[in-house]
């Protein structure tokens, strides 16, 4: 899978999300902040950890945990798609 269109499903992935119901459309920062932490860590856990971090310096209220653990291992999941091994 192309890298544009692995951030294509991650970006949609994170809009559908909506964790504080603004509506879709409304987490472009987040989502883009969201996607390049999915470069940097392979673990769900540091990945959650990192994506609560990015929305609560953005809405200055928390995710619980688990949610973002959710999207994150939704995020790696669709990250690992696009590896190639031979």
């Amino acid at each position: 899978m192309e890298v544009q269109v692995m951030h294509m499903m991650m970006y949609q992935a994170l809009d559908q999300w909506d964790p504080f119901r603004c509506g879709e459309g409304n987490y472009d920062t987040e989502i883009a902040d969201a996607i390049q932490a999915v470069h940097d860590f392979d673990s769900p856990d540091k990945l959650a950890r990192k994506i609560q971090g990015i929305y609560e310096f953005s809405f200055e209220s928390i995710i619980p945990l688990e949610q973002c653990k959710k999207m994150a291992e939704t995020l790696l999941v669709i990250k690992n798609s696009g590896s190639c091994t031979i």
